[in-house]
């Protein structure tokens, strides 16, 4: 569409401008952040993973990636019930098949889940269209199972080049990593987790985790370290919202 302004005085042009803006931010108000997102290309200008968020705001976001482990779920699930906090949960497809009634439960406690592939493949490793329908496979299952398409992707290993990123970009996502690595799938002490988890752990941190009965045991204190450093742990897509 075109808009022409033909010998428009300077004042009255600004003006008209100022009210062009005014009803444009009168109509997003109208939509949730979740709305607006998908209202935007999510490949535009995220050329990169995420690994930390730029914020202000004292939050950082819990993620925990699961392609096993549905024995040690229902723990971490109360831990961060107990504390009112909520994660991003990054779901194999296959797993989910396996699993429906735990997917939904994390969902219907209120988590956020992204999309972490169907069957865990090295995203580095296989063609774009291998990788696509990967992606989209385990959306259709998170769709049905949950109501919610998914807007982030954690690629598995953390293996990423920027063809990875382009393909989940094009198909309306935004590349999640992690700001800390707690390596809790080598089952670790928890006290090690926790140490991990907490250290000099700042806003805007993505903390990574895997559903290990150690992890479950560390879970109940790292939020509570959280809580005594000021930090509240809120899903990705929040800490997104709250980024500069």
């Amino acid at each position: 569409m075109r808009v022409i302004f033909l010998n428009m005085p300077g004042r009255l042009l600004r003006r008209l401008l100022a009210i062009v803006l005014a009803l444009t931010l009168a109509g997003l108000a109208f939509f949730s952040w979740e709305e607006i997102q998908e209202l935007l290309p999510a490949s535009a200008g995220h050329a990169n993973p995420v690994f930390q968020v730029d914020t202000q705001k004292p939050l950082v976001a819990l993620t925990v990636n699961v392609a096993w482990g549905e024995e040690f779920l229902s723990d971490l699930l109360a831990a961060l019930k107990a504390e009112g906090a909520k994660a991003t949960f990054f779901m194999v497809g296959d797993w989910m098949r396996q699993f429906p009634a735990l997917t939904k439960e994390i969902a219907a406690a209120g988590h956020e889940l992204g999309n972490h592939t169907w069957y865990h493949p090295h995203p580095t490793k296989i063609s774009s269209e291998e990788l696509k329908k990967e992606i989209q496979r385990t959306e259709e299952l998170l769709l049905k199972l949950t109501g919610k398409k998914s807007v982030l992707f954690a690629p598995p290993y953390g293996e990423w080049n920027k063809e990875v990123v382009a393909v989940a970009g094009e198909l309306g996502y935004r590349t999640i990593m992690w700001s800390v690595d707690t390596v809790d799938w080598e089952r670790p002490p928890a006290d090690v987790i926790v140490e991990r988890a907490l250290a000099n752990i700042q806003p805007g941190w993505i903390v990574l985790m895997h559903p290990t009965q150690p992890t479950a045991e560390a879970l109940p204190r790292i939020l509570k370290g959280l809580k005594e450093k000021g930090l509240k742990p809120v899903t990705v897509s929040e800490l997104l919202a709250n980024g500069r």
